[in-house]
């Protein structure tokens, strides 16, 4: 299934949170990317993330069944190594840095 969601991280936020975010994503199941590209694959994975002005986007594919646990822990992580609760600016989750 084809995902494609934004979270309330703003491309502003200063380095030392881009070194959290960085750690979160490299402990993340299926993580397959380097100081380039940032990336998930797997068997009927593929997904990416990339800094917009509305937020880190990530987007591509990943099963239904693995994606709800799959993001939910992503959330969950970001949260915890960040200090503010992370989710979807359009769900009412505000940025912290801007």
């Amino acid at each position: 299934m084809e995902h494609d969601i934004n979270l309330n991280i703003h491309y502003s936020a200063p380095d030392e949170v881009w070194d959290k975010i960085s750690d979160v994503y490299k402990s993340m199941p299926y993580w397959a990317g380097n100081n380039k590209e940032i990336k998930w694959i797997g068997k009927g994975i593929d997904l990416w993330a990339s800094v917009e002005p509305n937020g880190i986007q990530i987007a591509g594919v990943m099963p239904e069944d693995i994606w709800n646990e799959w993001y939910s822990s992503l959330k969950s992580k970001l949260t915890e190594a960040l200090g503010y609760e992370i989710g979807e600016p359009e769900d009412g989750y505000d940025f912290k840095y801007w």
